[in-house]
């Protein structure tokens, strides 16, 4: 299984970093990354196999959330199910 990370923000220094570290603390492995910078804004979509994931997928939907906050940053985590289905024809 996979999930879909997308991270926005005013860029600063450390953003994959934080991101990424989280994601290795809970066992989500990082399968595919584009980042950019628009103006002042760091903006990335992150690609993370969640098969081996240590903690329920909807804690670290939470947990990512709140990473965000705590560093003036929007970060949302979705299920690839619930991705298709939104991006469904």
């Amino acid at each position: 299984m996979q999930a879909v990370i997308s991270v926005t923000g005013k860029d600063s220094i450390g953003i994959i970093a934080k991101t990424s570290n989280k994601c290795a603390e809970h066992n989500v492995n990082i399968v595919d990354v584009s980042q950019t910078i628009l103006q002042d804004y760091f903006v990335m979509i992150m690609l993370a196999d969640i098969d081996n994931i240590n903690i329920p997928f909807s804690e670290f939907v939470d947990i990512m959330s709140e990473m965000g906050k705590a560093n003036n940053l929007e970060i949302h985590t979705m299920h690839e199910d619930i991705f298709n289905s939104m991006h469904r024809i």
